[in-house]
């Protein structure tokens, strides 16, 4: 809070540097030349042509790209003068592998890439605290941003009753590929893919439900908040109703908890539009401790359910990488993270989305084999489940049934060291 403030009395440069060069970047990229005090040192690719080439598309002058280092591989940037690293690649095995490299180098690091938060970040977390840096969510990223209502409605005193976003879902997305996506969007593969740049895998994961188990999955270990009994249910709700319906079911609401995560959709069962959809946003509810309080709700215009009890925040959107500088300025100027993991409750396991015969390689979150389902770690642990974050080339070793749970017995894997004494650091706790 405040931050601006302090920045406009630092002294020495920010220096970043960044591990991928894909949307999110770009879109950070396309603020640079407003923002102060930030220096980019080193962008790693493993298409370098192409990082230049989002460099450029998004504004930055030939005489900036100039000045920055583009290299393949971590090893050439790690022993730099980079402050602070942005980890965006968005796969969670290699971001595992790149974020304890720079951890244990000392430098702190951004996880844009809250596919390998969910996956090994209680080991990050803790692996960071020990080295004295910070390892930090992404501002911009829904997550941080529900964090962010979490931390204010606590520390003003206020009980979080249900926190989480807003997104476009409906049952038959779940079985969505790359190859179907764009339809969904009502997009052309053309448009999608050749004009604007999108990945079809990455924006599929959005569409088929894996995203959001993953971000709900993100700010339950981050808020110590509750996972829905049965994964997450994305019931189609309007903002002006969230008050109403995501309270307890003992409170004649639809949420089994008093205090988790859901994932509320902007159509119905009939895929129309619902009014006042939260789509692109995010949300709290809290509830009220006292008459005195509910009458304040009252008072000052709050929308609350028919008791008057609960009320509701929200925010009707996210900027993504637009907003990353808040990150970037938070730990340097306050050595803080904008959201952290500070338990493994949750945990996002795999489910089959199709018949699966044995030899088949799996091909990870948004792909054609498998999609996420928001579970708790205890569930995770005592029945071996494969978490989605694992599933990216990943040897099916049995037929699996098409909406089958997968789990460690059922396939092969061959992971990087970083990543297995992460997940056992992680199980350990459970």
């Amino acid at each position: 809070m405040f931050l601006y403030s302090k920045l406009l009395d630092l002294k020495k440069p920010i220096r970043v540097g960044f591990i991928g060069c894909g949307k999110f970047v770009s879109m950070f990229l396309s603020q640079f030349n407003q923002l102060q005090k930030i220096e980019i040192d080193t962008i790693v690719d493993i298409k370098p042509d192409q990082a230049k080439k989002n460099c450029k598309n998004s504004g930055l002058s030939e005489t900036t790209i100039d000045k920055i280092n583009f290299v393949t591989s971590l090893d050439q940037a790690i022993n730099r003068e980079i402050d602070i690293f942005i980890e965006a690649t968005g796969n969670p095995i290699i971001g595992t592998v790149h974020a304890t490299k720079i951890i244990k180098n000392k430098k702190h690091v951004i996880l844009v890439n809250v596919e390998a938060d969910v996956t090994c970040g209680k080991y990050l977390s803790d692996l960071a605290e020990k080295n004295n840096v910070i390892c930090s969510m992404a501002y911009g990223d829904q997550p941080s941003l529900i964090l962010e209502q979490i931390e204010w409605a606590r520390l003003n005193g206020f009980h979080v009753t249900c926190a989480g976003k807003g997104t476009k879902y409906h049952p038959t997305f779940e079985y969505s590929t790359p190859d179907t996506v764009w339809g969904h969007y009502g997009l052309s593969k053309e448009r999608a893919e050749n004009e604007s740049g999108m990945n079809p895998k990455m924006f599929n994961s959005f569409l088929c439900g894996d995203k959001s188990a993953i971000e709900m999955c993100a700010v339950s270990n981050a808020a110590d908040l509750k996972c829905p009994s049965n994964g997450l249910t994305f019931p189609p709700i309007g903002v002006y109703d969230i008050a109403k319906k995501l309270i307890p079911k003992s409170e004649g609401g639809l949420i089994d908890y008093d205090g988790q995560v859901e994932v509320i959709s902007s159509i119905d069962a009939n895929k129309k539009d619902i009014p006042n959809d939260l789509r692109w946003g995010v949300y709290i509810v809290i509830k009220a401790q006292n008459q005195y309080v509910k009458n304040c709700f009252k008072d000052y215009g709050m929308v609350t359910d028919a008791s008057g009890s609960y009320s509701a925040i929200w925010r009707p959107y996210h900027y993504i990488g637009l907003e990353l500088a808040q990150s970037i300025y938070s730990i340097a100027l306050e050595n803080k993270a904008t959201g952290k993991t500070r338990n493994y409750s949750a945990d996002v396991a795999s489910v089959a989305k199709k018949d699966l015969k044995a030899g088949e390689k799996l091909d990870g979150e948004g792909g054609f084999c498998a999609r996420g389902r928001l579970t708790t770690s205890k569930h995770s642990k005592e029945n071996k489940i494969l978490p989605l974050g694992l599933t990216d080339g990943a040897l099916v070793k049995k037929d699996i049934k098409k909406d089958q749970i997968i789990t460690l017995n059922d396939v092969e894997l061959n992971l990087p060291k970083e990543v297995i004494e992460a997940r056992e650091y992680q199980y350990k706790l459970v």
